[in-house]
């Protein structure tokens, strides 16, 4: 949707990031960041062309919109029975709302998407509505795509983005989720590319009471890579899912950096982020969860599990859990680790080649993350798209 609302949004962008210059390591949040490599991103020229598309067929009952950040992605398009467009104003109130409530509509990478977003894709969910996809596809520069998304109460939506990319290229995408008292979203975010494009990727949901967020993101092959997932609970009593594999190789960096904030009592929270680092390579995960005095008894586990797969790689992994209420439950681990030598053998010792036993333990790692995703996601294979990277 093109629309007046964007061009102040997209003043305001340009205006903060003069203010803001660009981010240091004085800052923590950017601390492990290569910044060269994040300004380089931040002097490409906004795409000029569309990217050639080479999909292949949606699942069976898959409704695909395509955005590549120029193109309406609903130009002759008949949405789904439960699937509409916001109007102007509904948009105009909605745009950055959530963003306000994730406490993040003023960081550099949403500022950033602010300055270069064209379009806006604003929909509203209500009841059950079929699988959807939507492909964010980009050519050389930077394309940035920005999509909102109300899912009314007791609505229920699969949905699955996917991001690919090829050659020096890079990718600002905002999104902005509110789940409604009892709704649901299974989401998926499938991201893979080539090894010399980069991505930033900020997801703000906010979820009411009795509603249920599903998030797994699978990240591969970017160059540069920071995907920001943020949920609040705005009166507690809704269950967040959090699950993600950031998979790495060559010189690449991947970071993740996820919070959740727990607004209201009886909250839960699973999480688990996976790192597979090769190469010489880095992997980040910073997870902050924050518990304040009003919610009480709250359930939030957080795991990060991480395999070095070369001498040379890197992985930082960083809880960070604020606790103020005093009745809850609340857990977190985290470990580094390389393939354990006593599978190794196990497996060698029934007859299978070393390269083949250690693709096996890899391939085991990645599918407790993969088989999170919605169905939809495997007309893409995701795990042979992410061992494809492994083997490179």
């Amino acid at each position: 949707m093109e629309s007046a609302v964007l061009a102040p949004v997209q003043e305001r962008g340009r205006t903060a990031l003069e203010r803001l210059g660009l981010p240091t390591r004085r800052q923590e949040p950017w601390r492990l960041t290569d910044l060269k490599r994040l300004e380089a991103l931040a002097r490409l020229p906004l795409s000029a062309v569309v990217a050639p598309l080479a999909l292949p067929p949606a699942s069976a009952g898959v409704h695909r919109l395509v955005l590549d950040g120029q193109g309406d992605p609903l130009d002759g398009v008949a949405l789904p029975e439960g699937l509409s467009v916001l109007s102007a104003v509904e948009l105009e109130q909605a745009l950055g709302h959530t963003l306000d409530r994730c406490g993040c509509a003023g960081s550099w990478p949403v500022e950033l998407n602010h300055a270069s977003a064209r379009q806006v894709l604003a929909l509203r969910v209500r009841g059950a509505v079929a699988p959807l996809e939507l492909v964010l596809t980009g050519a050389a520069g930077l394309t940035a795509t920005r999509i909102v998304l109300l899912v009314e109460e007791k609505a229920s939506l699969d949905l699955l983005q996917v991001l690919q990319s090829d050659g020096a290229s890079a990718h600002s995408h905002v999104l902005e989720v509110h789940l409604g008292q009892e709704a649901q979203l299974r989401h998926g975010l499938l991201a893979t590319a080539d090894g010399q494009a980069s991505l930033l990727a900020h997801l703000a949901v906010e979820q009411e009471p009795r509603s249920r967020y599903a998030f797994t993101s699978v990240v591969q092959g970017w160059d540069l890579a920071r995907v920001e997932p943020r949920v609040v609970q705005v009166d507690g009593q809704a269950t967040t899912e959090l699950k993600g594999l950031a998979v790495s190789q060559a010189d690449q960096q991947l970071a993740t950096h996820t919070a959740v904030r727990f607004d209201g009592p009886e909250g839960e929270l699973d999480q688990l982020q996976k790192c597979l680092a090769g190469g010489r390579s880095h992997a980040i995960f910073n997870g902050a969860i924050q518990v304040p005095r009003d919610a009480q008894r709250t359930n939030a586990a957080q795991l990060s599990r991480n395999l070095l797969l070369s001498e040379r790689a890197r992985v930082d992994t960083k809880p960070e859990l604020e606790i103020v209420a005093d009745d809850v439950r609340c857990a977190h681990g985290a470990t580094v680790s390389q393939l354990q030598e006593d599978e190794l053998f196990y497996l060698q010792s029934r007859g299978i080649a070393a390269a083949d036993a250690a693709a096996l333990l890899l391939r085991g790692a990645c599918q407790e993350v993969i088989e999170h995703l919605p169905a939809s996601a495997e007309a893409w294979g995701p795990l042979e798209r992410v061992m494809a990277g492994l083997s490179r």
